[in-house]
């Protein structure tokens, strides 16, 4: 794995989450590359290769997307919605990271095919070891298709 580019997509418009989260993959050292989209419109773009990421490959996907519901432009929902309808992205992880407990929320969440739904802890020490403890899991142990 020492050689493998580790790319960890972090889909949040949050500042102070995207500062705490990029601090603890990088203490842990979780990943070697971060990429963070700031909405929902930029994340598809990213994801499909089209807009500002046209000369992307998607064949240099994500090894997991962590996604926030409450998105400007296109909300998480709908991001998710567009990743499990495509073949070329249906099998990337995807772990709702969000503040939201609403059911529906949980619901739509697993209905369109999420893999994990994680409520974000408010409290510091939680945040940091729910980050620390989905970047081991999802990052290190679990295993996907080539």
């Amino acid at each position: 794995m020492a050689n493998q580019t580790i790319e960890i997509l972090l889909i949040e418009d949050d500042p102070d989450d995207i500062e705490l989260t990029l601090r603890v993959l990088k203490t842990h050292r979780l990943a070697n590359k971060v990429q963070v989209l700031r909405d929902g419109a930029e994340a598809l773009d990213y994801l499909f290769a089209a807009g500002d990421y046209s000369e992307r490959q998607m064949i240099n996907g994500p090894k997991v997307i962590l996604l926030d519901l409450k998105l400007p432009k296109i909300n998480g929902l709908e991001v998710l919605q567009r990743l499990k309808s495509d073949s070329r992205t249906r099998l990337i992880p995807v772990v709702i990271l969000s503040s939201s407990r609403e059911e529906k929320d949980v619901r739509a969440g697993y209905q369109l095919g999420v893999n994990s739904y994680i409520v974000k802890p408010v409290d510091f020490q939680q945040f940091t070891e729910a980050i620390r403890s989905l970047g081991l899991y999802w990052v290190r142990l679990n295993q996907t298709p080539l």
